[in-house]
């Protein structure tokens, strides 16, 4: 099994990616709120480069939202094919992140 993470900044596409993946009976998800460290410093500072870097960031992805899921390893190709048509490609600036970690072990999950 792997957890699979993704921190998605373009955060208007959440409600069709949870429905492409409820359709594709990929189910489990945990979504928290989150924030990237460079929208978080230019909150707490006002430095030039600060105030530079917060004009090239888009202010409506300030806030992102960050899912794990649990897979098996056979789901995570299709994850992937789902995360990157809903979203336009996480190649695209300013889309987010995904990435799987080894799980070593589970409770509470039902198969």
């Amino acid at each position: 099994m792997q957890l699979l993470v993704l921190v998605l900044n373009k955060i208007e596409v959440l409600e069709e990616l949870l429905e492409e993946f409820s359709a594709n009976k990929i189910k489990g998800a945990t979504i928290l709120d989150s924030k990237g460290m460079a929208h978080s410093l230019s909150e707490f500072h006002e430095l030039k480069f600060m105030a530079s870097l917060r004009m090239i960031l888009d202010p409506e992805h300030s806030e992102s939202k960050t899912i794990f899921l649990v897979l098996e390893e056979e789901q995570i190709k299709l994850v992937s094919e789902i995360v990157n048509k809903v979203t336009g490609g996480l190649d695209k600036p300013d889309t987010g992140v995904m990435f799987t970690l080894p799980v070593l072990y589970t409770e509470g999950f039902s198969k």
